[in-house]
């Protein structure tokens, strides 16, 4: 087994050594998918000095089995389905809709609450780092990817720890450049891969916000 990461901060150092090339380019901003992704995120836009910001992206987990994604909706209206997922457990259309609804609802509340309702950062012809602590089934990222394309920007960059290898290749279709430090083939769960892997709150992704918007 490879070696596992201590916690979200040791992870995030070693994805920064990774994308060392965009340290210090001024068009370059880091969004982290919170929760779990802000930590790691923040290290990156440390490193690379770089904006920070957060990007609200909600899973829908299938009734009954939470955990596992069927898709997903993020800031701006995007709804990403995961029709292998749907297929497998036999969702019909009413309880994907519900699903949703229930989705969107708690992202709206998620986003006035770590940040307000709009981005802080004008996108538009800029380098986006989006970062998250893991990628198992892709929905969560490739939501926040199709949201943060409708902003413009000339670059999309997937970093993130650790992934599942055919949802790595898969993302090198969505994105412009894909950097994921291990690619485990039985990934089991992202957080397997770290020896710490507590949840993170909403008052550390807002302490973490308020830490990278200081000088």
């Amino acid at each position: 087994m490879a070696e596992r990461y201590t916690d979200r901060e040791d992870a995030g150092k070693k994805l920064a050594a990774a994308l060392q090339k965009y340290q210090g380019q001024k068009d370059v901003v880091v969004f982290g998918l919170p929760r779990g992704g802000v930590p790691v995120a923040f290290e990156v836009a440390r490193q690379l000095k770089a904006p920070l910001d957060i990007l609200v992206v909600r899973k829908i987990g299938v009734p009954g089995q939470p955990e596992l994604a069927m898709g997903a909706v993020a800031s701006g209206g995007v709804i990403i389905r995961n029709e292998q997922v749907i297929r497998a457990v036999g969702v019909g259309s009413d309880r994907f809709d519900a699903a949703v609804g229930a989705a969107r609802d708690e992202l709206t509340e998620r986003d006035a609450a770590l940040r307000g309702a709009e981005l802080s950062v004008d996108l538009t012809d800029r380098t986006v780092i989006v970062v998250d602590d893991g990628m198992a089934t892709g929905s969560t990222m490739r939501a926040a990817v199709e949201a943060l394309r409708t902003m413009q920007p000339e670059r999309i960059v997937i970093a993130v720890p650790v992934g599942a290898p055919e949802v790595v290749d898969q993302m090198g279709a969505i994105a412009d450049d894909v950097v994921c430090l291990l690619t485990p083939r039985n990934l089991v769960a992202v957080g397997s891969w770290y020896r710490h892997f507590g949840q993170t709150t909403e008052m550390e992704v807002r302490r973490l916000l308020d830490a990278s918007a200081r000088p």
